[in-house]
C-alpha cells in the first residue's frame, strides 16, 4: 500500500507540474494568437512526441519529458531583409546565424511577414512573453490562497502533542555526540511534565492564573516562572485538572522572531536561563486572513528570488557533494526527480517519529496542505526562473524587447527615423552557452537526487 501511495504521489506531482507548464505556454499562446501571430506548435514537454493533433494552423501535443514546454512562432529571429542594415558576416558562427534566421522564418508563407513575432510592436511582444511567467505567478498565488486561506497555516496550539522525558541544558547537549543528544542519560533530571503525568492530548488552560490563549503566551509564561511552583490548569477530555507544577530552571536556546536559533560568535546556538515544563505543542491549522495571506505570499516570493540568486553558489556546493563524501544539505537545490521523490514521501507517509520518540499520525489534510504548498512554490520558481534576462528564457526575450523599445525611442528623439528589429540571432552563441549550463545543471541535479536524495522524514 505504501509503495502504491508513493507512486501515486509521483504521478500527482507530474500531473501538477504538467498542468503548470501547459498553462504557462497557454499564457504565451492566447495573446500571440490574439495579436495575429502565426503559432504553428504548442507543446508540453520536450523530446519524442507522445500525442499531437492539428487544429487550424497549430499542432497541439504532449512530449515525453516534462521538463518544460514551448510554442513555435515564426520570426523569433528576424530575417536579414527586416533589419536596418544587412548583418555582418563574422567568420565564427556565420553559417549558424544564417541557418537560425532561415529556420525561424521557414513556416511563413509569402505575404505572412506581418504575422511574425518580430513584426509585433514592443508592448505586444512584452505581453506575449510575460504571459507565461505571469500565469505561473497567478497560479502560485492561487494555490497558496487555497492552502493558507482555505485549509490554513499550521500553528502551535496549547494542546500537548509531546511530553519530554528529561531536561538537558543546551550547553551540555552540545558537548554530547550527535546520536546521544535526543536520548536521556541516567543523570539527566526528569521534566515536571513527565513526573506529574501530563499526557499528549491535554490542553493547557492556564499557568499561574495567566490564560493560555495561544502557544506564544503559554511559552513566555513558563519561561518567566523558572524556579517557582505554580498552579497549572489542564483540560483532559472535558475534565478539568489542577496541578501544582515546579517549573524547572534550565538553559534554553535563544530564538529570533522567526523561531530560528540565534548563533553566538563561535557558531554555537546562544542560550539563556529559562523556565521549562517539558511539553511540545500540537500543530493546528489556522485559516489566514487576507492580510496574513498577503504577507506570507510576499515572503514566499522573496524567498523564491533569494533561492534563485543563491542558486549558482548552491550548485557549486552540490557539485562537491556529488563527487565527495560530503553530506547533502537539506536546503540544497532539487531537480525533477528530487521533487518527485518528495511528493511520493508526502503522499505515502502515514506517521512520523519526533526526536522525543513520539509517533505522530500524518492526516490527509496534512498531505493536501503540503502538496499544495509544494506545487505553489514550484510555480513561483517557474515564474522567477523564466524572468532571468537570458535567452532562451522568457526574460531574455523581454530584455531584448525593452532594449529595442529604448533604442527606437532614443533614435526617434535624435531624428534618425524608425529602426528595424534588433538582430536576436547575434545572441545565439550566448544562448548556446546558457542552454549548455542548463543541461549541466539538470544532469547534476538528476545524479545527486538519485545518489544522495533529500528525505523529508528521516
Amino acid at each position: 500500500m505504501t509503495a502504491l501511495l508513493y507512486v501515486l504521489g509521483i504521478v500527482l506531482f507530474l500531473a501538477g507540474i504538467s498542468v503548470s507548464i501547459a498553462l504557462h505556454e497557454l499564457g504565451h499562446l492566447v495573446p500571440a494568437k490574439r495579436f495575429g501571430v502565426k503559432v504553428t506548435k504548442y507543446m508540453v514537454g520536450f523530446g519524442p512526441t507522445l500525442f499531437s493533433r492539428v487544429r487550424g494552423e497549430t499542432e497541439y501535443g504532449i512530449k515525453a519529458l516534462p521538463l518544460g514546454g514551448f510554442i513555435s512562432m515564426p520570426g523569433m529571429y528576424p530575417p536579414a531583409e527586416a533589419l536596418d542594415r544587412p548583418p555582418r558576416r563574422p567568420r565564427l558562427f556565420a553559417h549558424t546565424l544564417e541557418d537560425a534566421r532561415e529556420f525561424a522564418n521557414e513556416e511563413l508563407a509569402p505575404g505572412e511577414e506581418g504575422r511574425s513575432f518580430y513584426a509585433l510592436s514592443v508592448p505586444k511582444r512584452l505581453v506575449v512573453m510575460f504571459g507565461g511567467p505571469c500565469v505561473n505567478l497567478v497560479l502560485g498565488i492561487l494555490l497558496f490562497a487555497i492552502s493558507l486561506m482555505g485549509i490554513g497555516a499550521p500553528v502551535p496550539s496549547t494542546t500537548v502533542q509531546t511530553v519530554v522525558e528529561c531536561a538537558v541544558p543546551a550547553s551540555v547537549a552540545q558537548e554530547r555526540p550527535e546520536a546521544e543528544r535526543n536520548t536521556c542519560a541516567p543523570e539527566d533530571p526528569l521534566t515536571p511534565a513527565w513526573e506529574l503525568g501530563i499526557q499528549p492530548g491535554d490542553r493547557v488552560v492556564s499557568v499561574d492564573g495567566v490564560p493560555a490563549d495561544d502557544w506564544d503566551t503559554l511559552s513566555d509564561t513558563i519561561r518567566q516562572r523558572a524556579g517557582s511552583t505554580v498552579p497549572v490548569v489542564l483540560d483532559r477530555g472535558g475534565e478539568t485538572l489542577s496541578l501544582d507544577v515546579p517549573i524547572m530552571l534550565t538553559e534554553r536556546p535563544v530564538q529570533d522572531e522567526d523561531g530560528e536559533p540565534v548563533l553566538a560568535a563561535d557558531g554555537n546556538p546562544r542560550t539563556e536561563p529559562a523556565g521549562f515544563l517539558g511539553i511540545g505543542p500540537t500543530q493546528e491549522y489556522q485559516r489566514q486572513n487576507p492580510a496574513q495571506f498577503a504577507q506570507r505570499t510576499w515572503d514566499a516570493v522573496g524567498m523564491t528570488f533569494h533561492a534563485l540568486l543563491t542558486l549558482p553558489a548552491k550548485l557549486t556546493e552540490l557539485a562537491e557533494v556529488a563527487f565527495t563524501d560530503k553530506a547533502r544539505a537539506d536546503d540544497s537545490p532539487v531537480g525533477l526527480v528530487g521533487v518527485g521523490r518528495i511528493a511520493g514521501e508526502i503522499v505515502s507517509t502515514e506517521s512520523v517519529e519526533t526526536a522525543s520518540g513520539t509517533v505522530i499520525d500524518v492526516e490527509v489534510v496534512d498531505k493536501v496542505q503540503s502538496g499544495l504548498g509544494l506545487l505553489a512554490s514550484l510555480n513561483l520558481f517557474l515564474f522567477a526562473f523564466n524572468m532571468v534576462p537570458l535567452l532562451p528564457l522568457d526574460g531574455g526575450h523581454i530584455a531584448v524587447a525593452l532594449y529595442e523599445g529604448a533604442r527606437r525611442r532614443i533614435n526617434r528623439r535624435r531624428g534618425r527615423g524608425p529602426t528595424g528589429p534588433f538582430d536576436t540571432a547575434k545572441l545565439l552563441p550566448l544562448t548556446y552557452v546558457v542552454v549548455g549550463a542548463f543541461l549541466c545543471m539538470t544532469v547534476l541535479l538528476l545524479y545527486v537526487d538519485i545518489v544522495k536524495p533529500i528525505r523529508l522524514f528521516g
